[in-house]
């Protein structure tokens, strides 16, 4: 599922008010963190993950490991933070970000 550049700019646009649901850090990326990936990018499509580690190179590959596990497009990385998005089969309008946010 490769987003086209459109796609990620719309998305963006989107994140950019999102707060980070998941924060991993220094014990890297648990079952429980795994989990709460699952549940968020699940109920929300669009979420920002807030990423604690040693340099940009582990944060990159922690990043692709998250992204390979939630089967999870990345659409942006900035600092700490990676903005992630999952299209769900039957999204919920009440916590899907991307139709609240059409809905405005």
């Amino acid at each position: 599922m490769k987003l086209a550049t459109n796609d990620k700019k719309r998305l963006r646009t989107i994140a950019h008010n999102l707060s980070p649901v998941v924060t991993v850090a220094q014990k890297g990326l648990t079952e429980g963190v795994v989990d709460e990936i699952e549940r968020a990018i699940s109920e929300h499509e669009l979420i920002k993950i807030k990423i604690y580690a040693a340099d940009r190179d582990a944060r990159r590959d922690l990043t692709m490991q998250i992204c390979e596990t939630s089967r999870a497009e990345l659409v942006q990385s900035i600092g700490n933070v990676a903005v992630l998005y999952r299209a769900a089969d039957k999204p919920n309008p009440r916590l899907s970000n991307i139709l609240r946010h059409q809905s405005h």
